[in-house]
């Protein structure tokens, strides 16, 4: 078997996604998830698929079961990244739901005990995120909030507010495994 990987996934947010996209390039052993928004959402700014495909592993979201997720239970990853994620997918995980690529991914990453972290699109009752066309104001509602403060509570689970903390979190998870 091969050295354990990085599981990364995207979700159907923009808020810093060529920032967290950026990021993942820049490291080794990555495969990249992208459910349906997901792959909206990097064509809406620009990132071209068949160029990330050159640098990673890419799993799309086209079968019902979500096969790949199979690969945690073999070992095949150390860490699963969600970033950026959705509100939506924020209040899935929370409440045990896993129809789709990306929360069946986080399922069984928490069923396995592989960390994971998260960023949240949500993190604050005011607050910049980008879109196409560069940053906007958001104000994100008490239940989307509630959702991501009940996201911290989740074992194996840890939420970043930002890039830098991203980018923190994961090297931190990087030099534990050395």
């Amino acid at each position: 078997m091969t050295s354990p990987r990085i599981a990364w996934a995207v979700t159907g947010s923009g808020h810093y996604i060529e920032e967290c996209i950026e990021f993942m390039l820049t490291l080794d052993n990555v495969d990249l998830y992208l459910s349906q928004a997901g792959e909206e959402v990097l064509k809406m700014y620009g990132i071209q698929i068949n160029d990330l495909r050159d640098r990673v592993r890419i799993y799309r979201d086209k079968a019902a079961s979500a096969p790949p997720v199979g690969l945690f239970y073999k070992g095949y990853y150390h860490t699963l990244v969600v970033a950026p994620t959705t509100s939506n997918t924020v209040a899935k995980c929370v409440l045990g739901i896993a129809d789709s690529l990306v929360t069946n991914l986080y399922s069984q990453a928490g069923k396995c005990r592989i960390p994971n972290i998260v960023y949240p699109c949500d993190i604050a009752p005011e607050m910049k995120t980008t879109a196409p066309g560069g940053e906007v104001m958001v104000y994100p509602r008490n239940i989307d909030l509630e959702a991501t403060n009940k996201l911290r509570d989740i074992e194996y689970t840890t939420v970043v507010e930002s890039v830098d903390e991203l980018i923190i979190a994961v090297q931190q998870r990087i030099a534990s495994l050395a």
